[in-house]
């Protein structure tokens, strides 16, 4: 690779939003490891050859939230947003687990599956009541989906009764504790679920119109676009990934907590999005975006634990790495410091021409 070359690459990735994801989770690490030069240190738990550190928390953590921002992207790509991601996957919990509850049987793959079935079907359902209200009765997203966030979780407490529910089921467990070649099941299963949805949405015209309606829906609809049922379908989409991610966070304590799960995981997911280089007006979205800013926000919350910040100034300190994330991968930002880079060394060559200018 010669020197152009590589230049020039470097002057592409610093324009991809994605690129200082990465560099800021990196810096995270770096901060951790100063802290504790263990910290990415990583074992063998000798009972069941699985591996165990805090890189592994971190991919474990990571997975409900990659589900929601990816969702996410899709709905804000049309120009909308959906507000209701964390309600929905306090609803997918507490299904799941009064569905578990009532079979009674800890050991059963069927129940297991049956579960789950039973738990995105509701999400999708309670999805497509958003992409109802917001493509054909006209509502604006926000208000839409903020009325099935206020709703979701009342619905949760009826499901549950109030009560926070727990059940025992064994292959249930595994989707969120389960590990394939050392690597957490939860991880695996959320990459595959992002690559899928990816492949669909970049491999077909999908993506393209779902941009296309987030540009311009009047234009679009003249191209021959159906906005209302695409509008549907991404709600829908994101309905069901929001249940997977609920079925991912109950999974791993086996218990719903109507009051705590899923809570303000919207708005991480909104960040993950932003932090992906998705435009909150539409038009443009990345789900490897998504996917680098989901492992931000994962690793910044593993972060503030570690670093022992307290509970009152843990939004402070989120809020100061995403607005300083979020300048560095300002264009306005990045050409004011080119400038003033490049008009630096040109001011005291002209002062000296203009002193060397008879009077």
């Amino acid at each position: 690779m010669t020197a152009a070359s590589g230049t020039s690459l470097w002057r592409e990735l610093i324009h991809k939003p994605f690129f200082w994801g990465i560099v800021a989770i990196i810096a995270l690490l770096a901060l951790n490891v100063i802290k504790d030069p263990a910290y990415l240190a990583m074992s063998v738990n000798p009972n069941n050859g699985n591996l165990v550190g805090n890189l592994i928390d971190i991919l474990r953590q990571a997975a409900p939230i990659m589900m929601i921002a990816i969702g996410m992207s899709l709905v804000i790509a049309t120009g909308g947003i959906d507000l209701s991601v964390g309600s929905l996957m306090a609803v997918a919990g507490a299904v799941s687990m009064e569905f578990l509850n009532a079979a009674g049987d800890s050991g059963s793959v069927g129940a297991a599956f049956a579960a789950a079935g039973l738990a995105l079907l509701i999400t999708a359902i309670l999805g497509a009541v958003n992409g109802v209200l917001v493509a054909y009765v006209g509502l604006q997203p926000f208000i839409a989906t903020l009325v099935l966030m206020l709703a979701g979780r009342g619905i949760a407490k009826v499901i549950t009764g109030g009560q926070n529910t727990a059940a025992s089921n064994d292959p249930f467990r595994w989707i969120s504790n389960g590990y394939l070649v050392g690597i957490p099941v939860v991880f695996i299963l959320a990459v595959l679920i992002v690559i899928v949805v990816g492949w669909v949405v970049r491999r077909s015209a999908l993506g393209l119109m779902i941009e296309a309606i987030g540009i311009n829906p009047k234009a679009s609809r003249m191209a021959g676009i159906k906005p209302k049922g695409l509008l549907l379908t991404t709600y829908i989409l994101s309905g069901i990934l929001a249940g997977i991610a609920g079925i991912m966070s109950v999974g791993s304590v086996m218990t719903v907590d109507i009051s705590r799960t899923g809570y303000q995981l919207e708005l991480d997911a909104i960040l993950a999005v932003v932090i992906g280089g998705a435009s909150l007006a539409g038009g443009k979205f990345s789900l490897s975006g998504a996917f680098v800013g989901a492992l931000l926000i994962a690793t910044l919350d593993k972060t503030v634990l570690f670093l022992g910040v307290s509970s009152s100034a843990t939004p402070a300190f989120k809020a100061i790495v995403i607005v300083v994330l979020c300048l560095l991968q300002s264009e306005r930002v990045r050409s004011w410091f080119i400038r003033r880079r490049q008009q630096a060394p040109t001011v005291p060559e002209e002062k000296t021409m203009k002193e060397e200018v008879p009077a």
